[in-house]
């Protein structure tokens, strides 16, 4: 969603990180073990008389930095405490950089983790519901949902309609300025490859992978 500042919800999300935890994007293995040692630290630090909103987002950074790595059930037992603990709000304001977190968001961020994970029966569904939230204003976070959702539909074994979410991630990439975008758009494509003799699959990478020399 957009922020108060006017930058959209991702954009914002990765300027406000919490004290001690890692950013969301990728990260090599030995980083991301780190990154679930940090988070967990801040977790514990920040202890449980901490504003809900807060206990909820290094919840959310926990169950990140055990996917980077892998560890499925530690991830998915996060994302559950994190809602338990966005539940239990009890009115204090949040902190700064947590203003944004929501029901909703969380939502955002189990779908990207069940996409990363390979759990498409969890994700697809997910993604589909998060991205009727959002209309053509917000057109750089859908572009990145969207992008979840075909590599989910590749996994889910459903070339056809993971070929043509990836043809408008493609396109979207080309409409706007964003790098992000763009190597999101080679990875659906990346992870498209081993469909090509789908026709609508094949289609695409006739299209666009030109974009994967790049």
């Amino acid at each position: 969603m957009t922020s108060p500042s006017g930058e959209d919800g991702a954009a914002s999300r990765h300027r406000s990180q919490p004290p001690s935890t890692c950013p969301q994007r990728p990260a090599p293995a030995p980083a991301a073990t780190r990154c679930a040692e940090l988070s967990r630290a801040a977790l514990d630090e920040a202890g449980p008389d901490a504003p809900a909103t807060a206990r909820a987002l290094f919840f959310d950074r926990v169950a990140w930095a055990h996917t980077r790595v892998g560890e499925a059930q530690p991830a998915m037992r996060a994302l559950g405490q994190a809602h338990d603990a966005l539940a239990e709000a009890d009115g204090r304001a949040a902190p700064t950089w947590a203003y944004w977190v929501s029901r909703e968001e969380l939502e955002v961020m189990d779908a990207r983790v069940f996409t990363e994970l390979r759990r498409p029966l969890r994700a697809v569904p997910l993604l589909t519901q998060v991205l009727r939230r959002y209309d053509a204003t917000h057109a750089r976070e859908v572009a990145l949902y969207r992008s979840w959702l075909a590599v989910a539909l590749a996994d889910a074994n459903e070339p056809e309609r993971a070929a043509e979410e990836a043809r408008r991630v493609v396109s979207a990439s080309l409409d706007m300025a964003s790098d992000r975008i763009a190597s999101r758009a080679r990875v659906v494509l990346r992870r498209l490859q081993r469909f090509r003799d789908v026709p609508e699959v094949g289609d695409v990478l006739h299209d666009h992978g030109h974009l994967l020399c790049g």
